[in-house]
């Protein structure tokens, strides 16, 4: 039946977008549909994949242009996701999973979630007196690019971004810590090496950072990404912890963008997806969908002169040939 909209109901703008990248995605809808529903009235209202799958299915299966969220906005509320108040998309993103994630009952669909989206890195800090050096794998959802430096220079592109944060770092006077082997605090190298990717990667462009007094700012300058990403292109041997099996996997289409306009107190939310069917882009506005160009896409690099503009927030790339 075409592209739905899902209705705003009191600045759910937020959700609307996430909801529709997660909807898009076919690996994820087929998750979804293989849920275990539950029993009882009671727990379906409280049960946030099976409200994700009811709405779902109205989007499929009506004829209207666009459905009301009310049911699953009313659902996580119950898990204190407060409604009528303005989300920050990266946020409420990790909610969301978080909650779908706990709830689904069966360990296989649990598993394939996972496998959808955790992004897995190596955390190294080595002591630079002697050879004590620390290793520990850990798993993220969204990978967090910083998009200024350490000397608050703006970072120009996404692959600056994505090697800035695998970017060793020295850890020197008053950040200094403590060796076990030396008995004294030391100065240490700490480093992030990438050791899997998910079939699904969510890139979170910190666009939102603090400045003195705890005052946020948003950042809004021109930041451009690829439509086709290759993670070997980007990082160095150095920068990855993983076999050549796991690397050929490493190369990505943009899927969808969840753009952010407006200011950190009155802001709006709306989402860029390409059908996985159709390989067209379409925009997600809440109640309104209509087919763009991938100029329409590239507005979302952002203008540093333009603070109320369309910045893209969230990316989310797709894996090319998924293992």
């Amino acid at each position: 039946t075409g592209a739905i909209g899902l209705y705003n109901i009191g600045y759910s703008c937020c959700l609307n977008s996430l909801l529709q990248v997660f909807f898009m995605n076919i690996r994820f809808t087929r998750i979804l549909r293989r849920i275990m529903v539950p029993l009882y009235a009671e727990q379906k209202k409280k049960n946030v994949p099976y409200q994700m799958l009811l709405l779902l299915e109205e989007m499929q299966c009506g004829k209207q242009k666009a459905v009301y969220p009310i049911d699953l906005a009313y659902c996580l509320s119950v898990y204190k996701v407060k409604l009528f108040v303005q989300h920050d998309a990266a946020q409420l993103f990790l909610t969301l999973w978080n909650l779908i994630k706990r709830q689904m009952k069966k360990p296989e669909l649990v598993e394939e979630l996972s496998d959808l989206y955790t992004i897995c890195v190596q955390e190294h800090l080595a002591c630079q007196k002697c050879s004590f050096e620390e290793k520990r794998n850990s798993n993220m959802v969204t990978l967090p690019l910083p998009l200024l430096d350490s000397s608050c220079r703006m970072l120009k592109t996404l692959k600056d971004c994505l090697q800035y944060f695998f970017h060793p770092e020295e850890l020197t006077d008053h950040n200094m810590c403590f060796c076990d082997q030396c008995g004294r605090k030391t100065p240490f190298l700490q480093s992030m090496k990438l050791v899997h990717l998910p079939q699904t990667l969510t890139i979170h462009l910190k666009r939102f950072c603090f400045e003195k007094a705890a005052h946020i700012h948003k950042l809004s300058h021109y930041l451009p990404f690829p439509q086709d990403l290759d993670f070997n292109a980007v990082l160095t041997e150095s920068q990855c912890q993983a076999d050549d099996n796991e690397k050929a996997g490493w190369q990505y289409d943009l899927f969808a963008v969840i753009a952010h306009s407006g200011s950190i107190s009155y802001g709006h939310y709306c989402a860029y997806i390409r059908s996985l069917t159709e390989y067209k882009w379409y925009c997600f506005n809440d109640s309104e969908v209509c087919q763009v160009s991938w100029d329409d896409v590239k507005s979302t690099y952002g203008h540093s002169n333009l603070h109320w503009g369309e910045t893209a927030y969230l990316l989310i790339y797709m894996k090319k040939h998924p293992q």
